[in-house]
């Protein structure tokens, strides 16, 4: 069985050279022999379960010995059950019809979408204005099944691209 780890470690930087505890924390995933999707906001990273939870330890250690102030994870399958409306986007709102758009334009709900359809979808919402919205980013990432940060790192790469 697969397992998806997402985790952060804080004080975190959006833009330029990235922190010694984040460059540690991904280094040590590697080293586990993980897929690993390294950004500036969080980390993401899969492989087999076991792999996964053998790896986390010394993941979080190699992130507090590099200066983390707090480490944050987030554990699930790859391919996470879709919430049924996210918090945040009650039923009918700007931003539910929002996301329901975006679905049905991809033609799956978001959180059953793969890493880039993850991505373009972020940038639908985005070009849409979705994320002038209050709590959006909260919203669309349990939508997505994934944290703020990587919401976050969707939105500087398509910035940056």
């Amino acid at each position: 069985m697969e397992l998806e780890a997402e985790f952060t470690s804080e004080p975190f930087r959006g833009e330029g050279t990235p922190p010694e505890h984040a460059v540690r924390a991904k280094d040590a995933a590697e080293r586990a022999g993980l897929a690993v999707d390294f950004g500036p906001l969080g980390t993401t990273v899969q492989g087999e379960a076991d792999a996964v939870l053998d790896a986390l330890p010394a993941i979080a250690r190699a992130a507090l010995a590099g200066g983390a102030t707090r480490f944050t994870l987030r554990l699930g399958a790859p391919d996470g059950e879709p919430p049924v409306t996210p918090v945040g986007a009650r039923r009918g709102s700007v931003l539910d019809r929002l996301i329901r758009q975006v679905e049905a334009e991809l033609g799956a709900p978001l959180a059953e979408l793969d890493r880039p359809g993850k991505q373009r979808a972020v940038r639908l919402l985005d070009e849409r204005g979705a994320f002038q919205l209050r709590k959006s980013v909260a919203a669309v990432a349990e939508a997505l099944g994934v944290t703020r940060f990587t919401v976050y790192n969707y939105l500087n790469r398509g910035a940056a691209g």
